[in-house]
């Protein structure tokens, strides 16, 4: 079961601070582990802060104002650029034929400019599982996983994203119990 361009939603009973009701985007999946970027997390920094570190800056304050995402908890001080349409930036991955990643620092400076994709997500850090350990998470029912929405990743209001990815899979996570167990 390959998870890439899928949401792994996070089960009510799962405590773990970095991953409590979050929804992450899996960017990649295959033998070697699985990579994805929280979407539902988002830190007290804008896109201004991101900038000004960066040494860059925008004219547009709506454009100031983006929020930017704790995606994960490892190597949270590089910057990831979820983004639709797909456009080809200095490093940018196709996960899906209308989404892409990018780290690049090109994205950064045209979303500045006004000049971006069309709908955007930044996030600093990425979730990342090494080789089985995110099967063996599912099995033992710390996620479930949806197909990817992209109105849920750029357009859904935050605080709504887990309760809409898992009504993506039939499921209303406010009927489910936390304590988690096997039949």
């Amino acid at each position: 079961m390959c998870l890439t361009n899928q949401f792994l939603i996070a089960m009510p009973g799962l405590a773990d601070p970095y991953f409590y009701h979050s929804v992450a985007y899996i960017c990649a999946h295959n033998e070697d582990g699985a990579m994805g970027i929280v979407i539902n997390r988002p830190l007290e920094l804008s896109l201004d802060d991101v900038l000004q570190q960066m040494s860059m800056s925008t004219q547009d304050q709506q454009i100031g104002q983006m929020p930017v995402y704790q995606g994960g908890p490892v190597q949270t001080d590089r910057g990831f650029v979820l983004h639709h349409p797909i456009q080809k930036w200095d490093h940018c991955i196709e996960i899906s034929r209308d989404i892409g990643i990018a780290t690049s620092r090109d994205i950064l400076a045209a979303i500045a400019e006004g000049k971006g994709p069309e709908k955007t997500l930044i996030a600093l850090g990425y979730a990342g599982w090494g080789a089985g350990q995110l099967e063996k998470e599912m099995q033992d029912n710390a996620w479930l996983s949806a197909p990817a929405d992209n109105s849920i990743i750029f357009n859904t209001p935050i605080e709504n994203r887990w309760t809409e990815a898992a009504a993506l899979a039939g499921v209303d996570l406010s009927k489910l119990s936390t304590n988690i167990g096997h039949a």
